[in-house]
């Protein structure tokens, strides 16, 4: 027994990690990447937009950046501008592939576009909840804490295992699909050239019968 909730909370701590990334963003340009999550889940993104262009009259603290979200159904899930330093949250309605779109503010119509460099953060499931602000709220002691959050960790494995078991099925049944196809292909192709065949054999004994070489 204590084997496995060892196993459970190493688990639990192994997808309780977080991606934090940075890169540039210039004027006029908008990043997107794949953050794929189960139904669901709340994944939560921290960010810094630092101008690293300071001494061509940058921006300061008029930098904004725009964050938009949309499901694997093109659905758009978030839509916001903000300024050059929060954070930022969505939860998932459908499980799959997220795409995650960034832009600023910084394009000009003459000049140089300013540089800007995006520091983020991304957070999901366990990993987005903020548990002092939670163990403030309802009053909980430490070791009460820490089992909302091992707990919530083992929910989040389980909504992971059953997305993962969900596109298994569907990989599954494509495989199937593709296979059957094949399968019906391969059986029309061997009947018609049966029947070709056929038809050969049949042209060519009229032809010698006519000819009166048989």
């Amino acid at each position: 027994m204590m084997i496995k909730l060892s196993l459970l909370f190493i688990i639990a701590i192994i997808f309780n990690v977080g991606s934090a990334v940075y890169f540039e963003l210039n004027g006029g340009q908008t990043k997107c990447f794949i953050e794929e999550n189960p139904k669901d889940t709340t994944v939560l993104g921290k960010y810094i937009l630092e101008d690293i262009t300071p001494q061509q009259g940058g921006y300061g603290n008029q930098l904004s950046l725009t964050v938009k979200v949309t499901d694997p159904e093109k659905r758009e899930v978030l839509s916001k501008t903000m300024p050059s330093n929060g954070r930022f949250a969505f939860s998932t309605q459908v499980g799959g592939e997220h795409k995650i779109c960034f832009s600023t503010n910084t394009s000009k119509w003459f000049g140089p576009s300013v540089k800007t460099r995006l520091h983020l953060e991304l957070e999901g499931g366990a990993g987005a909840n903020d548990y002092e602000e939670i163990a403030k709220v309802e009053h909980l002691t430490g070791i009460e804490i820490s089992l909302r959050r091992l707990n919530d960790r083992v929910n989040q494995i389980r909504k992971e295992q059953s997305y993962q078991k969900g596109r298994e099925i569907v990989f599954r049944n494509t495989s199937e699909s593709t296979n059957a196809r094949v399968m019906w292909w391969s059986i029309i192709q061997l009947v018609v050239l049966v029947l070709t065949g056929v038809w050969q054999m049949k042209h060519l004994k009229s032809f010698f019968k006519a000819k009166k070489l048989v």
